[in-house]
C-alpha cells in the first residue's frame, strides 16, 4: 500500500479556528483489508500508519439484506456490532458491544447506542443523532453524552459534536500536500485525545451506509 495514504501533519480545524485540544489523526481507507475482488469495507490507520480498525464486508448489498456489520481491531477481534433497523423511515441503526448484536439474550445488556437521521427527508446536509444507552456501562459509554453528526458525508466533510455542542471529531478530505487532495476513498479523521476512537469509527461506518 502506498505511503501516501498515511496520516500527514494536517492540523484539524473547526471553521477558521484551529482545534486547541490535543487531537489524534487517523486515515480511513474505504477498502476491505481482505482485498478480495468485489469486497467492501474500511481500513483505519493510526498516526504511525499502523492498521488500527477494520470492517470487512463482502458485498455492498441493500440494508434489508445486509445484516450485521462488525467493527474489528487490527487482528480481527470484534469491538462493536452494528445492525440496521429494517422498518425504520429514519435509517435507524443500533450498536452493540463485541459481536452480541445477533444474540437476543444479550441485546438489552450489551446495547451501546442508537443512531438515526433527525429527519426522514433526505438531503446533502443531513443531521444524524446518536442516543447512548443508559445501561451501556463503562468503556466507550463513559462519555455520558448524546452526539450529533452534521455536514456533507459524501464530500467527506463532517463534524461530530457532543450534546453541549463541542466538536469531538472532524472528518475531512485527505490532503497529502498543499496542492494535492486524495479521492473520496481515502479521508482524514481527527479525534480529540480523550474521545473513544472505536465509537467514532462506528459512527463513520453507519454514516457511510445511511448516506
Amino acid at each position: 500500500m502506498s505511503s501516501k495514504i498515511y496520516p500527514s501533519e494536517i492540523q484539524a480545524k473547526d471553521g477558521e479556528e484551529q482545534t486547541k485540544k490535543i487531537v489524534r489523526t487517523w486515515t480511513v481507507w474505504k477498502k476491505s483489508s481482505m482485498s478480495f475482488v468485489g469486497s467492501d469495507g474500511f481500513s483505519v490507520y493510526d498516526g504511525e500508519g499502523k492498521l488500527a480498525f477494520r470492517v470487512d464486508n463482502y458485498s455492498r448489498r441493500n440494508k434489508y439484506l445486509l445484516g450485521e456489520l462488525l467493527l474489528m481491531d487490527a487482528i480481527g477481534r470484534p469491538l462493536l456490532s452494528l445492525r440496521p433497523q429494517i422498518m425504520s423511515m429514519y435509517d435507524q441503526w443500533k450498536g452493540y458491544r463485541g459481536s452480541d448484536g445477533s444474540n437476543s439474550k444479550t441485546n438489552l445488556k450489551s446495547h451501546l447506542f442508537t443512531m438515526r437521521r433527525r429527519s426522514f427527508v433526505r438531503n446533502n446536509d443531513d443531521i444524524v443523532e446518536v442516543i447512548m444507552s443508559a445501561g451501556g456501562g463503562g468503556g466507550c459509554a463513559a462519555i455520558a453524552a448524546d452526539f450529533t453528526i452534521e455536514g456533507n458525508f459524501k464530500k467527506r466533510s463532517c463534524k461530530i459534536r457532543a450534546r453541549g455542542g463541542q466538536v469531538l471529531a472532524l472528518m475531512t478530505p485527505k490532503q497529502v500536500s498543499p496542492s494535492m487532495v486524495l479521492g473520496k476513498d481515502v479521508f482524514s479523521l481527527f479525534i480529540e485525545e480523550d474521545v473513544c476512537a472505536e465509537l467514532i469509527m462506528a459512527f463513520i461506518v453507519i454514516m457511510d451506509r445511511i448516506c
